[in-house]
């Protein structure tokens, strides 16, 4: 990324990169999208639709998740829930289906 941020890049008129951001208040207040209009080119900030969290596939991944390995669970301490994600983590990394690219 730091060669991204080099000026000769930063003036290139033909240079584009989107960022993807979600409609989280941190990102959509005020303050916050006065500071985006002041970022110099290459970069567009693009916000997904409002009730739109499908198209964030993060979240996605977590709502997953919570269902299927955090909702049966009670914990006792944040160590256990740490314990029980990192064991998640691991069952599907090694349960991985590669994915056909449309």
């Amino acid at each position: 990324m730091a060669g991204l941020l080099n000026p000769c890049f930063l003036n290139d008129p033909v240079l584009r990169i989107q960022v993807i951001l979600d409609n989280h208040p941190a990102h959509t207040s005020k303050e916050t999208r006065a500071y985006l209009e002041t970022v110099p080119n290459p970069f567009e900030f693009v916000f997904t639709p409002t009730h739109g969290s499908w198209l964030d596939i993060i979240e996605s991944f977590f709502a997953k998740m919570s269902k299927s390995c955090l909702r049966p669970i009670r914990v006792a301490s944040k160590d256990e829930l740490k314990q029980r994600i990192e064991l998640h983590l691991q069952e599907i990394s090694h349960n991985l289906v590669p994915s056909m690219e449309v």
